[in-house]
């Protein structure tokens, strides 16, 4: 029987029984190779979750409750209906497969080791396209930058093309996750830069929200200048004035955002306080019940997107991602934990204030109305070396996934021809002769 720690240690070529040690989780299971990628779950684990589904309980529910209490009970059974009898995960999971080329490398991280990572890679057919990383957050993955892929790699006369790496991150999708403590915001941008130096691209550009923002903050701040030449996040915090806030003369667009940022920190913050303290605890729900990480996830893809029409299957293979991922649900949340003393102070505006300067190279800001932190513009120009910035009158947090048309269009405005950051990847213009 192999030890716990071989177990998570297999290579990217290995090829594994699917038979789970115990105590582990039962998701060390997919075809991989130091190259390609294919998500290919196992039968026994299609099965396995069929079970846990079927010896479901459910908790009882308050008349009327609606959604003060969190996600309602009727939605949940819904949604537990569908994962049982009709959602077919082969389905999605082929449609995953022809729609991003995946793949796996092995990628060093100071301190701690080799870890496995993967990553999405679509280049353009426009040989001088802009490299751009794409970071995502939690509760996301991977498929966050699904739609964008396509939009940023078309070729065109018109408007810069980009060669896209989408990269898992480490506990999250199926990227190994880190095996010892103090994995936090420098090694997650480690992973990132090596991924991009280990692809050819020396230089690039990076795109992201959530722990995307802070992720790329901090390769700017690593490796600005020598790798990234420019940031862009669709995150936009902000530090307001040392005024009170009826001497600042908003508008009734920023009184809205500002309401909207203060009902998130009193309604929505419970899960950062037990994920930033004590992941492992919640870990163990989310790891063993499908339908506790469903509702963990499901009420933040509501309530933090704006309107979004979530269709269910949309949603259960959103989190079936998290579900069969490499390392487990557990792993993805200890980021909360590893990453919390790079912030020296958190406040219902800046949302987390760094102890670091802001980058030197040039950000680029997308402003949506429905995220989970909305300031007015002005109070943003303090995160760095602010160049473009623009406001949308739709959209949320999920902003690649709910607004990728209009995330794109802001991209290429910004590297674009007559754009702020045109030119910033020396030789890369973007556009097709």
């Amino acid at each position: 029987m192999r030890s716990a720690a071989s177990w998570r240690a297999q290579s990217s070529s290995y090829v594994p029984s699917f038979k789970t040690p115990p105590n582990e989780h039962p998701t060390r299971y997919l075809t991989m190779s130091e190259s390609s990628f294919k998500v290919a779950v196992p039968d026994a684990l299609l099965d396995r979750l069929q079970q846990k589904l079927k010896l479901t309980t459910l908790p009882d529910e308050l008349e009327d409750a609606g959604w003060e209490y969190g996600v309602p009970l009727a939605i949940v059974k819904r949604l537990l209906a569908r994962w049982r009898d009709g959602y077919d995960w082969r389905r999605h999971e082929a449609e995953l497969n022809a729609s991003l080329p995946q793949f796996t490398r092995p990628i060093s991280v100071e301190g701690h080791g080799t870890l496995t990572i993967h990553y999405v890679h679509q280049r353009s057919e426009v040989a001088d396209a802009v490299p751009l990383l794409f970071v995502h957050g939690w509760p996301g993955s991977f498929i966050e930058g699904r739609k964008l892929v396509p939009l940023l790699t078309q070729k065109s006369a018109d408007h810069p093309s980009f060669h896209v790496v989408v990269v898992s991150l480490p506990g999250f999708g199926f990227s190994q996750g880190a095996l010892t403590k103090g994995f936090g915001l420098a090694q997650y941008a480690e992973v990132g830069n090596n991924l991009m130096l280990a692809l050819g691209y020396d230089e690039y550009v990076t795109q992201g929200g959530d722990w995307g923002l802070t992720i790329t903050r901090t390769i700017a701040l690593r490796y600005g200048g020598k790798h990234t030449k420019a940031w862009h996040t669709n995150f936009a915090v902000g530090i307001p004035p040392d005024v009170s806030k009826s001497q600042i003369g908003l508008t009734a667009k920023e009184e809205a955002g500002l309401e909207r940022t203060e009902w998130i920190q009193k309604k929505g913050m419970g899960y950062n306080l037990q994920q930033s303290t004590e992941p492992q605890t919640i870990g163990y729900s989310l790891s063993d019940s499908p339908v506790g990480l469903l509702a963990w996830i499901y009420e933040k893809l509501v309530l933090w997107s704006d309107e979004y029409p979530w269709d269910d299957d949309e949603v259960l293979t959103w989190v079936s991602i998290y579900w069969f991922s490499r390392s487990g649900p557990a792993a993805s949340v200890r980021i909360y934990l590893e990453a919390r003393d790079a912030f020296k102070s958190v406040n219902r505006f800046t949302g987390a204030e760094l102890n670091s300067p802001p980058p030197a190279i040039p950000l680029g800001l997308s402003h949506f109305p429905k995220d989970i932190i909305v300031v007015p513009k002005s109070w943003s120009g303090q995160m760095g070396n602010v160049v473009y910035s623009k406001e949308h009158d739709s959209g949320g947090h999920f902003a690649a996934y709910e607004r990728p048309v209009e995330l794109v269009d802001d991209l290429r405005e910004m590297f674009g021809k007559g754009g702020p950051a045109f030119g910033v990847v020396p030789g890369k213009s973007g556009y097709a002769a």
